[in-house]
């Protein structure tokens, strides 16, 4: 019999098997709330959902969303006819709690679908459902961050991936079906208490390893890892195991990146999320990239949003379930912000970093370190975007100047044309054409500002047409244009357009 680290990994097995049965997955949920009680209950809004079961009829269903979603108390005897031996391991445990008739669930099992399968999170109870504070050992549940993580990680064939601080095992559902061999480590030991739990039955064989940062795989490489480490940027303290690192500022996230690349094997990828400080000294993009080796390594840095520091601590305050105005929370926040300014902190960044490190015949070239912001909205994955990102890199290094002209490109499907114009102020009336864009509509949606000169080679281009070179001399002799000088601009933002993914080498089309 394989050992397990906790009875819950046991009773998890028995509950998973029950909640198939009474469809407590999550199509079962959107179809008993529907659409508008589906957004009360990811918004927080207990009440609007029990409103909405008191008008349903009494079901498994009912039962199990009021118990494990709401953590409403619920009576004992119906529980125990829900999940028969499974609740006396789970009171045992202490993970539910009898009052007189009554039964409460002390922790979070929510059903997600993850990779297209049907999955069920652990995780300790959070505060969106009941008055609760969490506590320094808590371990999260499904958040916004360990979702955007999941979307911006690739999900294609892979040899060994390694989840450094797994929490609840968010993070490895998303491998499903990827890896050959998953290894998740956290530091925290009651996180891998319910990252088995989350796993057991999932159909995903994952080595859980307890144990600091990489100490767990010392001296092992990977083709694949994710982390979603405590990066919360502030004093070096540990207010809660999640999200505080105990390091100054944002060490945590610069020790992971600087980690991940000594432990990625050639051709890997590390899929980060992170922050960073933003200060008077020097821009964040060199701050980050000071992180990253100067050789052998591809790394695309993506900052998502940049807060004030009063905004930063106000937030990360709040995620503990503290009243700003009373006296600890506004302690805390002079302590902090009093922090910041010794350090001379404007602003804190935070966002993705994805890493490949080098085949080895490439070892010796130079880093190639892009970091921007990304403040557009868009819903496509972030996953496929990075591995053609990657791909589009490695083309653009295998180029010279002459490669490139005598290449042929083609415009990525989708990308639209933009003649952005405004009011006409001096005449009065009709507008004044004042932006020329070309925006993707897919995938991270960039958008970038061109000329008339670039807008209409690039509306030349074929992948079974002319060579870039030739339509660039066709254009100058047109215009009446040098073509020298024609060449240089075109090219620079040819590369440009490559990076995002506007233009395409006909070299990368599918066949």
């Amino acid at each position: 019999m394989t050992m397990t680290r906790t009875p819950l990994t046991q009773a998890a097995a028995t509950l998973k098997a029950r909640f198939r049965e009474i469809g407590y997955t999550t199509s079962g949920i959107n179809n008993v709330l529907g659409p508008d009680f589906v957004a009360a209950m990811h918004a927080g809004q207990p009440a609007a959902v029990r409103f909405h079961l008191d008008s349903l009829p009494e079901s498994d269903l009912n039962l199990a969303l009021r118990a494990f979603v709401l953590r409403d108390q619920v009576r004992v005897e119906k529980l125990a006819a829900l999940l028969g031996e499974a609740l006396k391991t789970l009171v045992d445990a202490s993970l539910v709690e009898i009052s007189g008739e009554y039964a409460q669930f002390l922790i979070d099992i929510r059903p997600h679908l993850i990779a297209g399968r049907q999955q069920w999170v652990f995780s300790d109870a959070d505060a969106s459902m009941t008055q609760h504070v969490p506590g320094p050992d808590h371990v999260l549940g499904v958040g916004a961050a360990s979702l955007s993580l999941l979307q911006a990680t690739p999900t294609s064939p892979t040899g060994s991936v390694l989840d450094l601080g797994t929490g609840s095992g968010i993070q490895v559902l998303g491998q499903a079906g990827a890896a050959q061999e998953i290894i998740a480590t956290d530091v925290h030991p009651r996180a891998l208490d319910f990252a088995e739990a989350t796993l057991v039955d999932s159909g995903i064989p994952t080595q859980l390893v307890e144990g600091s940062w990489f100490e767990p795989v010392r001296g092992r490489t990977f083709d694949r890892i994710i982390a979603n480490p405590p990066f919360v940027v502030g004093p070096p303290e540990i207010g809660h195991v999640y999200r505080d690192s105990g390091m100054d500022l944002d060490g945590a996230t610069a020790l992971v990146v600087k980690e991940a690349c000594a432990h990625l094997n050639p051709g890997g990828t590390a899929h980060l999320l992170g922050a960073w400080v933003h200060s008077a000294d020097q821009s964040w993009q060199q701050r980050v990239a000071e992180w990253l080796p100067d050789n052998g390594y591809v790394a695309w840095v993506i900052e998502r949003d940049a807060v004030s520091p009063a905004q930063y601590v106000g937030t990360w305050l709040s995620d503990e379930s503290l009243d700003l105005r009373s006296p600890e929370a506004a302690a805390r926040t002079t302590a902090w912000l009093n922090h910041f300014e010794k350090a001379k902190v404007q602003g804190v960044g935070f966002g993705f970093i994805a890493i490949q490190r080098l085949e080895e015949d490439e070892a010796d070239e130079k880093s190639d370190i892009l970091a921007e912001s990304m403040t557009q909205y868009f819903e496509d994955p972030l996953g496929p975007e990075i591995e053609e990102y990657f791909t589009r890199t490695a083309w653009l290094r295998e180029q010279t100047r002459d490669s490139i002209l005598s290449s042929r490109f083609k415009v990525r499907p989708g990308v639209a044309r933009e003649q952005i114009s405004l009011a006409d102020a001096e005449e009065g009336m009709g507008f004044s054409p004042v932006t020329l864009r070309l925006t993707r509509t897919d995938g991270p949606r960039w958008s970038h500002d061109v000329d008339e000169h670039v807008a209409s080679i690039v509306a030349g281009l074929n992948p079974h047409g002319l060579p870039f070179e030739e339509i660039l001399e066709m254009y100058a002799m047109a215009q009446g244009i040098e073509g020298e000088s024609l060449h240089n601009g075109a090219i620079a933002a040819l590369v440009d357009l490559i990076r995002h993914g506007l233009v395409l080498p006909a070299d990368l089309l599918d066949s």
